[in-house]
């Protein structure tokens, strides 16, 4: 089953075998972003830190994770926020005893399960390239960001990093660190030694496809390109 979805500033689309999955997964979605906003509103200085900040006790659990995948990479908590919310929605899905599920939450991918996927890469409004994504591949989280499109704020001039990783969350964020750093007289080489940099700390980084202007550049283990 295939379910669109707009909660808010999250939209995207759910796949799964199981109606009680997609269900808990749209829920999961609503209530962290509402746990999230109203955490927000009382501590507004973490939605806009562009560096990593310490978390009042009281804290939600969808902003704990925001903070501890961007802390090792010394980006605020705002970078991770998709790639969250896409990893508690996949795991609500699989509580309910689902076969396999995709969460697609504004373009940050988690996928877990016993099915196949083809998982496109943009470059804005143009797919690129796919990916074939195996249940041997599984759990997986894909994250694309970009310094020429979207609205998200970068430092970087890439048209696209796709971050492979583990699980969404740190893909998400390990993306926007990666896309900062292509910049320079060699955006594209840079981009490659950052993504290289971070997987040797972060071992849940799988790979990156990096791509700028008419470049395209990959390191790591990533999933077969079709």
């Amino acid at each position: 089953m295939k379910y669109r979805y707009k909660i808010g500033e999250s939209r995207g689309i759910i796949i799964c075998d199981n109606l009680k999955g997609i269900k808990a997964a749209i829920n999961s979605i609503r209530e962290n972003r509402r746990a999230l906003k109203k955490y927000i509103m009382k501590n507004p200085i973490f939605e806009i830190a562009l560096n990593p900040i310490e978390l009042e006790d009281n804290a939600p659990i969808v902003a704990k994770k925001m903070v501890e995948v961007t802390k090792k990479l010394g980006i605020g908590p705002m970078a991770a926020v998709a790639g969250v919310l896409a990893d508690l929605a996949l795991e609500a899905a699989m509580n309910e005893n689902s076969k396999y599920i995709l969460i697609e939450n504004g373009g940050e991918i988690a996928i877990n399960g016993d099915h196949e996927f083809k998982v496109g890469i943009k470059v804005g409004d143009s797919i690129i390239l796919r990916l074939k994504i195996r249940p041997c591949d599984m759990p997986i989280g894909i994250a694309t960001s970009s310094g020429k499109y979207g609205h998200a704020l970068s430092f970087g001039i890439a048209d696209s990093v796709t971050i492979i990783a583990d699980n969404a969350s740190i893909a998400d964020a390990v993306a926007t660190a990666v896309c900062n750093s292509t910049r320079g007289k060699n955006p594209l080489e840079n981009g490659l030694l950052k993504a290289k940099e971070i997987a040797k700390s972060i071992k849940e980084v799988r790979g990156a496809i990096i791509i700028v202007n008419e470049e395209i550049g990959i390191y790591g283990k990533i999933p077969e390109i079709i």
